[in-house]
């Protein structure tokens, strides 16, 4: 069976599946004040609502790993399609607290799944030499949801159609989307390395010369990934999970963890927040401050996957470190220590350098690393333990983000200088655990890691 698989259709399984993350975690940032008036909730319950997702998520990101290493990466997004639907759809007629709260549950499943399939599945599509960058499409389209989800708030608001509430209608945008990735699930064929693990070698054959567009460099790869497949004796156990790929657990965990903690997720959650309850902005004022950064994060990804695939992996992360770094710590002191009723264009333009930092380095790198660094036969669920690594990070950040702010009696420069800390820690961590993946197969990276966990 030929696929005429081109980068394009790449970009557009990337945008579906990426833009349905971003947009369903980013949504819920104006559709929520809505949802508590129309529910009549109280804040704690208005909270749990946000967070119910990442619940979800952090369970979709867990089961979904062995199942893909067992099953396929193609069925399971299609399954993941599926819950995206469910859950959208359930969340734009939910008629309480409780069914809003499933409802989001069941969508964190789905984001969850994409968090942990999508790297993985590009990964093992996108040749070496570009696997950065396509890779880094996932990310991109991330921001690009993120910022979908911003103008559909600004969009929907206060527009009653048909009779439903505007946040339904916010909620609901979801649903076509969704439906295209079912679709085009349906249409993209399986990963060449999971079909050659299967022994079906003509299919995988046929992907890649879809991908290659050459007889010859199709040849080889196929070569490259039967002859390690046949070399090793993995099974995909726990015990190879945790000995074998133990460098690779523990550069994703890591990864994940630091790209979580230096508070991106603050940011987007919470920014108009920061500028309501640290510079007295009024709400519609925040959340066109919130529209502006996710310009900027858009944008700054789209450099990144321009450039992705001509710097080092590790280099690009330490710069992006500095860049985070340096802007948090500025932003403070200004906090801190200057005119407060001053400094909110200060604290605009600082947390767009911040953002810029974060966009093109560890926002789509963390992704992208997570789909490589693992051997095939353990692939799935290690980038399932990276993903849930990052919710995990992603609850932490957003529980406890506003309680920091309180603490720090509404100074924004608190918060962010923890963040700073952080952004400095993960400098040391990427030169001691992170390996370099730029230019490697996949199947370069899996030797060297075995050679590495025998030492």
């Amino acid at each position: 069976m030929k696929h005429r698989l081109n980068t394009t259709f790449i970009f557009v399984f990337g945008a579906l599946g990426g833009m349905l993350f971003g947009f369903d975690t980013g949504i819920i940032s104006g559709a929520s004040p809505l949802i508590e008036k129309d529910f009549h909730l109280g804040a704690a319950q208005t909270g749990f609502i946000t967070s119910s997702v990442l619940i979800g998520s952090m369970i979709g990101a867990l089961v979904i790993g062995g199942l893909s290493d067992k099953y396929g990466r193609r069925k399971l997004l299609i399954v993941s399609a599926i819950l995206f639907l469910l859950g959208s759809g359930l969340s734009a007629t939910a008629i309480g607290f409780l069914p809003m709260v499933l409802a989001r549950i069941l969508l964190g499943l789905a984001v969850g799944a994409a968090s942990a399939l999508t790297p993985a599945y590009l990964a093992e599509l996108a040749p070496k030499e570009r696997r950065g960058s396509l890779s880094t499409l996932f990310q991109l389209m991330v921001t690009f949801g993120i910022l979908l989800a911003y103008v559909s708030n600004l969009a929907f608001l206060n527009h009653n159609l048909l009779g439903f509430r505007d946040w339904r209608w916010m909620l609901a945008s979801a649903l076509i989307p969704s439906a295209l990735l079912l679709i085009g699930g349906i249409l993209l064929p399986e990963s060449p390395r999971y079909l050659a693990k299967l022994g079906h070698t003509e299919e995988a054959y046929q992907v890649l010369l879809a991908i290659q567009k050459d007889d010859a460099a199709a040849s080889q790869e196929l070569n490259d990934i039967t002859r390690v497949a046949s070399e090793e004796s993995h099974t995909g156990s726990a015990t190879e999970l945790f000995t074998v790929a133990r460098p690779a657990i523990i550069a994703a965990i890591g990864i994940m963890l630091f790209q979580q903690l230096v508070g991106i997720n603050s940011v987007i959650y919470f920014l108009p927040q920061v500028f309501i309850k640290g510079f007295g902005f009024p709400e519609d004022q925040a959340i066109w401050v919130s529209v502006g950064i996710g310009i900027v994060n858009f944008a700054s990804t789209i450099i990144a996957t321009i450039y992705m695939d001509r710097f080092a992996r590790k280099t690009v992360l330490i710069f992006g470190s500095v860049v985070m770094a340096v802007s948090l710590f500025v932003l403070a002191a200004i906090n801190f220590f200057g005119d407060v009723s001053h400094a909110a264009i200060p604290t605009m333009v600082l947390i767009g350098i911040y953002i810029l930092g974060f966009a093109v380095s560890w926002g789509p790198l963390a992704w992208v690393m997570i789909g490589e660094i693992f051997p095939l036969s353990v692939r799935g669920i290690g980038t399932s333990i990276g993903s849930a690594a990052n919710w995990i990070g992603n609850f932490i950040v957003s529980q406890f983000f506003l309680m920091l702010l309180a603490a720090f009696h509404n100074n924004v420069g608190g918060p962010f200088a923890i963040f700073a800390v952080f952004a400095l820690l993960s400098i040391p961590f990427v030169i001691r655990f992170v390996p370099e993946t730029k230019g490697h197969s996949l199947e370069e990276i899996e030797e060297e890691l075995t050679a590495h966990a025998r030492k």
